[in-house]
């Protein structure tokens, strides 16, 4: 083999081992891309019992059920469909019916979902882009149009009230 060909078998090697790195860092970051999935989403696209994802919508009001100081149970909404969430652990300070939360965990075969962590939204007036993206797109807004957005002209850029 000649220099020549050496340098160009380096060369397409090089790029073929580039190539497979960025193929295998893409394809493991695929599931990350999606920040959390609705109960509607969850319900077409079949997702299957024992796969890691995240969850959101709002607390359905009446649904907490505490069964000690840490054990609780409570369904989440997008008001298309819902999915009970079991959870072991202290919730966070802001954790109430009717507003927004993601919970991470597995989707059970019974079709529970069992949360590892629960994060509440930082403040009644904010709701996550894609929750209410999901809401207006099922009919069930009810906001105005500047809900969940952030109010730059009163507290500065990327502030919230």
């Amino acid at each position: 083999m000649t220099r020549k060909q050496r340098r160009a078998a380096f060369i397409v090697l090089g790029l073929a081992i580039l190539g497979a790195a960025v193929g295998l860092v893409l394809y493991n970051l695929s599931s990350s891309i999606v920040f959390f999935y609705s109960p509607s989403d969850i319900a077409e696209k079949g997702i299957s019992p024992g796969e890691r994802l995240r969850l959101g919508g709002l607390v359905e009001k009446g649904s907490v059920v505490k069964k000690d100081s840490t054990d609780v149970s409570f369904t989440v909404t997008d008001f298309g469909d819902s999915i009970r969430v079991h959870y072991s652990g202290i919730l966070p300070d802001l954790f109430r019916e009717g507003q927004g939360v993601v919970a991470e965990g597995e989707l059970e075969p019974d079709g529970t979902f069992k949360a590892d962590t629960v994060l509440a939204k930082h403040d009644e007036k904010y709701m996550p882009p894609e929750v209410a993206a999901a809401l207006k797109k099922r009919g069930d807004w009810q906001g105005d149009e500047d809900f969940g957005k952030p109010h730059t002209e009163k507290y500065g850029e990327g502030s919230y009230p």
